[in-house]
């Protein structure tokens, strides 16, 4: 039951970028066209796992261990970048269709701040790993659901006939809004 809420709650309640506003860069810039947007997502989920289970291995073995907590930023930073690294290559020579597929979205997951976000969160929320996990998993179908509904919404502003004053980012961002508003709507599920 304790792995459903957190489920429950990462995703709707507390949604990544709509509730805690992290990964705003790649929810603004990616969500042109839905493609895209699952393409993201499911790069995102990848990563934000691997990440995910990777810091907290380190921050609960080494960092804790050794007396080191003051280098959890940085440490953590240097982590996620050399993990993207890490699949960009193993992609690049295991699977060069999924390479291709993932190619672009891979670097920008490395600027990332949900992936750090969630990698700070679950140290500083106390959970183990096998919550860490379902955590991490959850944040990333989160921010997945809201960058998908967010890129059809912003699909179908493209063929409406918005005020010159609104096109571009001005109605996006509004369209942000209403979407993090709706998603208030869940408030009372995760309390």
């Amino acid at each position: 039951m304790e792995y459903i809420l957190i489920f429950i709650t990462a995703v709707f309640v507390n949604n990544v970028v709509l509730s805690q506003f992290l990964g705003i860069c790649p929810f603004l810039g990616v969500s042109k066209k839905v493609e895209t947007a699952v393409g993201m997502g499911a790069a995102v989920t990848f990563v934000l796992t691997l990440a995910t289970i990777v810091t907290f291995l380190v921050q609960k073995y080494v960092l804790d261990v050794f007396g080191l907590g003051f280098m959890q930023t940085i440490s953590f930073i240097l982590i996620i970048a050399a993990l993207v690294q890490m699949v960009e290559i193993i992609l690049k020579k295991v699977s060069p269709a999924l390479y291709q597929a993932l190619g672009v979205f891979l670097p920008l997951i490395t600027t990332n701040c949900c992936v750090l976000g969630v990698a700070i969160l679950v140290i500083q929320k106390e959970y183990n790993l096998l919550e860490s996990v379902v955590y991490a998993i959850s944040t990333a179908i989160g921010f997945a659901l809201a960058l998908v509904i967010f890129a059809g919404i912003r699909e179908q502003l493209a063929m409406t006939n918005v005020p010159n004053g609104l096109k571009g980012t001005p109605i996006a961002l509004i369209t942000a809004g209403l979407l993090a508003m709706a998603f208030m709507g869940f408030s009372g599920i995760g309390a």
